[in-house]
């Protein structure tokens, strides 16, 4: 199963490379070196594909919980300062994604989306300090009946060029349904109410829609 947003990539690169593997079989006469490029052009069709692919989590629905909006490697876990929405101290948990895993960007809570906004800018490396507050990015809020209000914030990478966001002011979402994409690698920073406990640490791996960040009946 592929996501939406990959459909025009993906019918794209099959054509160019289904044509440039047909050129390389009438025009290449060496044999190795036909099967080399043949070879490394259905390696990039793979990448590509696993690049794009969505699969099937069903909303965990729990109310009382914050899971991962994304698949990826949890990078930090801070109280810090969140300038844009709260300007007030929030504890940060951020997961970075490399291309090779899943970048469906999902709800990490239920409820009412009170502030989506879209920020262009730079292309800093994911894992930069600066990278939430100067790089292209999307800042989500959703009023959740538990937590209060849960800020999710999509992050452009020095490879991740479009950033999709489907979040709009007003909207009742569901925990764990498809909030968005990021093409090619980048970072979602999650900021949750001061002294919230945290279940996952630094270094860990993540599922979105399956890993539960925090639970409020583990408190």
């Amino acid at each position: 199963m592929f996501h939406k947003e990959g459909f025009t990539i993906i019918i794209t690169s099959f054509v160019i490379i289904a044509t440039a593997a047909l050129l390389v079989e009438q025009f290449v006469a060496i044999k190795w070196l036909r099967l080399a490029v043949q070879c490394s052009l259905l390696v990039f069709l793979v990448l590509v594909l696993q690049f794009f692919r969505n699969p099937s989590r069903p909303p965990l629905e729990l109310h009382d919980a914050v899971v991962s909006p994304v698949d990826g490697k949890v990078v930090i876990v801070e109280e810090v300062e969140e300038p844009e929405y709260f300007k007030g101290k929030r504890l940060q948990v951020s997961i970075f994604m490399s291309p090779l895993n899943v970048h469906v960007t999902r709800y990490p809570v239920s409820g009412k989306v009170v502030f989506s906004k879209y920020h262009p800018g730079k292309y800093l490396v994911a894992w930069h300090p600066k990278s939430s507050t100067l790089n292209e990015r999307t800042t989500i809020v959703v009023d959740n009946p538990t937590y209060g209000e849960v800020l999710h914030r999509q992050i452009a990478g020095a490879v991740a060029r479009r950033i999709v966001n489907y979040a709009e002011e007003g909207q009742q979402v569901a925990q764990g349904t498809d909030a968005g994409f990021i093409k090619f690698g980048s970072r979602v920073d999650v900021f949750l109410p001061p002294k919230t406990k945290v279940l996952v640490k630094e270094g860990q791996k993540v599922k979105g829609g399956v890993t539960i960040i925090s639970s409020a009946s583990k408190y």
